[in-house]
């Protein structure tokens, strides 16, 4: 079954980087499911978690 916060975190991030133009609320959805799911994760999940966390960055209409 797997771990249910990561797999919506993963499905939040892929919805922003997706998006023709990722909106902030888009962004603040995949932060706050990526957060949810790094406490809740063993360390390879946090790892892979953190790589998702960079790969949103680049989407995140803040940073640009």
């Amino acid at each position: 079954m797997g771990n249910r916060l990561f797999q919506e975190a993963r499905k939040y991030v892929d919805l922003a980087k997706n998006a023709d133009s990722a909106g902030p609320e888009t962004v603040s959805r995949a932060k706050n499911a990526l957060s949810s799911a790094f406490a809740n994760s063993t360390a390879a999940e946090q790892e892979q978690l953190s790589e998702m966390q960079q790969e949103l960055e680049q989407y995140d209409p803040q940073n640009r």
